[in-house]
């Protein structure tokens, strides 16, 4: 594939443009290989390998001096960037073995509702909450932030509060609608998320996002601030309801972990996990969800420490909204938008999806 060329924007800039266009998510820079764009799940090369001296030429063009400072200390930083006219990227900076790499991932300009994603409508009912902790899961690349914005931008369109962002780095830029929106990068606003969380609680938010729950006081801080009459909003890099809910406990010290289950009973009202399936043609990805809505019964089991008895609410619930995430993967499957190998590769139940597999295979 032949690559425009310009000198009058950074030579990066040429690669990002034809990521746009070919409607891809991501771009990969290593030192020692083609760069490669991520389209519809799958990694194409797109150019001939570049050496070490090439790729820092092309990735250092784009940053300023503390970031660069920061790069030479850690071997590694993350930041946003954007070309103008096409779109914002997350980008992730590090060192590997044959020199430097980079990662830019597209974040679209327009923020888009969950019916134009195909996220179940019924997660609006968190933007009416007053308060409590709703948490958006999945692995890395699932779409997990898209959600998020489409919450806060619902909740910018419908109701007149404060809400909060702590984010590294800052992906969806908020205008005011109804709400005032206070957005803060970490690294560039606040030194931390746990620092930025604790000064939020300060700020009379109505509605808290934290872009990550990375480490123990800031799940703590998350917890106590959804306890204080604050919706928070934030993410986790797990595949199902009850794994979130262990993650939490397990995080905190045995000790303290009775505590952390009765706060988590009171404060707990949603679980949102999220995975992207390649659609069958190729052509696209459809997300698929498990959805999971707080109660007294959720708290119930949270608090006896009864984790395994969660698939058995969320079957119990399905008339409210509540949905397994095999039951989504399923949908898709009956409906033919996605192959019997997808569908098998990315089921937690694998079993169910056995026989479906088998028959395509043979």
């Amino acid at each position: 594939m032949r690559l425009e060329d310009t000198t009058l924007m950074p030579k990066i800039d040429t690669y990002l443009k034809k990521l746009h266009e070919m409607g891809g998510s991501d771009l990969h820079m290593l030192a020692g290989h083609p760069p490669k764009f991520r389209v519809h799940g799958a990694l194409e090369p797109i150019d001939k390998p570049l050496s070490n001296e090439a790729c820092e030429g092309l990735l250092f063009e784009i940053i300023d001096k503390r970031r660069k400072k920061i790069f030479d200390e850690t071997m590694d930083t993350d930041f946003a960037y954007e070309v103008p006219n096409v779109s914002r990227f997350r980008v992730n900076y590090f060192r590997q073995q044959h020199g430097m790499g980079a990662v830019f991932r597209t974040i679209p300009t327009k923020i888009r509702t969950l019916q134009d994603l195909g996220v179940p409508e019924t997660c609006y009912r968190f933007t009416e909450l007053r308060s409590g902790l709703v948490l958006v899961t999945g692995p890395t690349g699932s779409g997990k932030s898209t959600t998020l914005a489409a919450l806060i931008n619902h909740i910018n369109e419908n109701h007149r509060k404060h809400l909060i962002t702590i984010e590294d780095p800052i992906e969806y830029t908020h205008r005011n609608k109804k709400c005032v929106i206070t957005q803060r990068e970490v690294g560039e606003d606040a030194i931390s998320f746990s620092r930025a969380l604790r000064a939020a609680m300060r700020e009379d938010p109505d509605a808290i996002l934290v872009g990550e729950m990375r480490d123990l006081e800031t799940i703590s801080l998350a917890i106590t601030a959804a306890e204080l009459g604050i919706v928070v909003f934030a993410t986790l890099h797990t595949n199902s309801a009850g794994k979130t809910i262990d993650r939490i406990i397990d995080v905190f010290p045995e000790d303290q972990q009775e505590q952390v289950r009765t706060m988590l009973s009171v404060s707990l009202q949603g679980v949102v996990s999220q995975l992207l399936l390649r659609t069958a043609d190729g052509q696209g990805r459809v997300p698929a969800n498990e959805i999971l809505f707080g109660s007294a019964a959720l708290a119930n089991i949270i608090r006896e420490g009864n984790v395994a008895k969660v698939q058995t609410y969320l079957e119990g619930g399905r008339g409210e909204g509540m949905q397994l995430m095999d039951d989504s993967i399923m949908s898709y499957l009956e409906r033919g938008l996605i192959s019997a190998e997808e569908a098998y590769m990315k089921a937690l139940d694998k079993n169910r999806f056995q026989a479906a597999y088998e028959a395509a295979v043979e």
